[in-house]
């Protein structure tokens, strides 16, 4: 099974941490916070903390924090399905197939909720066949790449789909919350919008690079479920991010690693969910890695921040564009649950 073209797509806005820190002093909300919260946010977004800008679906970085939800839920159904549509045609374009060729539709979101789901807007608006497989993955958290790509795999090794496309999207600023917890306003400071797209297939793509699909492994730690999750108040969600996540990322991390009998010399490129400058620095600690090792996730979180589910596919697509050696590469993901995932990939010219 091989791993074809990456999508992306972002909003057309990029907001400088100092944009976003502006528009807060600019909010009832911020002032409302404890003197040390408000002192958590300065730093952690006058600083440098791994992250330059963020993309989000707004018109201006005020909009962020009117904690309305109908209106938050309305930025979701307006730009989720918009954001998801664009990198599927990305992908699509990069590919060579036809949108007739796609026989299953794979949509992974946490950050809003639309029943029916998002392969309904995506099926209509890019004309797949109303006889297509489709299935709507909700609550994974940034995880949810992987376990994606892992059902796309199900599929095409059980015979009933040969193409299957793979759409992860997030519109984090529909999900963004302020309270004096310090896991709540650090979420604020890191996470962005966008979308990534990648085509699964039985067959080997035209393209000069292939990237076929070896194994894959999984993890799951329900006794730490309450150290990286969303919650509900006021009818918003609020993201839970315990100090413990970096620590626990690594350490599941290297629990996936070992499950696929893998060792860090069988590895010639590292492609890891971007969740955090923290996460990375645990990451390289737990794999005796270099800087130079994430510097495609590094340079996601850079750019983009952390886009949740997106994010993963956006440093593979980084990887695949900037001369990482062929050979073995193993590719990360996680988030709530606490939830771990790693795919090994074999990729060649």
């Amino acid at each position: 099974m091989f791993l074809h073209s990456i999508g992306t797509a972002l909003p057309p806005r990029a907001f400088t941490q100092a944009e976003v820190f502006a528009a807060l002093q600019n909010n009832p909300t911020f002032h409302q916070l404890a003197p040390r919260s408000r002192a958590l946010l300065r730093k952690v977004l006058q600083n440098r903390n791994g992250i330059e800008t963020r993309h989000f679906c707004l018109e201006q970085m005020e909009d962020a924090f009117v904690f309305e939800p109908d209106k938050m839920m309305s930025r979701f159904q307006q730009h989720a399905p918009a954001l998801a549509e664009a990198a599927a045609r990305q992908t699509l374009q990069k590919s060579g197939l036809k949108f007739s060729d796609i026989d299953a539709l794979l949509v992974a979101t946490c950050t809003g909720y639309l029943c029916p789901g998002l392969t309904s807007y995506l099926t209509q608006s890019l004309g797949l066949s109303s006889s297509l497989t489709f299935l709507d993955l909700v609550g994974l958290g940034c995880g949810a790449a992987l376990p994606a790509i892992q059902q796309a795999s199900a599929l095409i090794a059980s015979g009933q789909a040969r193409n299957v496309l793979v759409v992860c999207v997030e519109i984090s600023s529909a999900a963004s919350y302020l309270d004096d917890d310090p896991g709540v306003l650090i979420s604020a400071c890191l996470f962005g919008d966008g979308a990534a797209a990648i085509l699964v297939s039985a067959d080997a793509p035209p393209a000069q690079k292939k990237v076929r699909l070896l194994k894959t492994s999984s993890h799951l730690a329900p006794e730490h479920r309450d150290f990286l999750r969303f919650d509900h108040r006021q009818g918003l969600l609020r993201n839970l991010l315990a100090p413990e996540v970096p620590t626990l990322a690594a350490q599941h991390a290297r629990t996936v690693f070992q499950r696929a009998g893998l060792q860090e010399k069988d590895i010639t490129g590292w492609i890891w969910h971007a969740g955090g400058r923290d996460v990375l620095a645990a990451l390289r600690a737990e794999f005796s890695l270099e800087e130079n090792d994430t510097r495609h996730s590094t340079e996601v979180l850079r750019t983009h921040g952390n886009m949740s589910s997106p994010s993963c596919l956006f440093a593979l697509q980084t990887a695949l564009a900037n001369g990482t050696p062929d050979g073995r590469w193993w590719l990360a993901s996680f988030g709530a649950g606490f939830s771990s995932y790693g795919a090994l990939l074999d990729v060649s010219t």
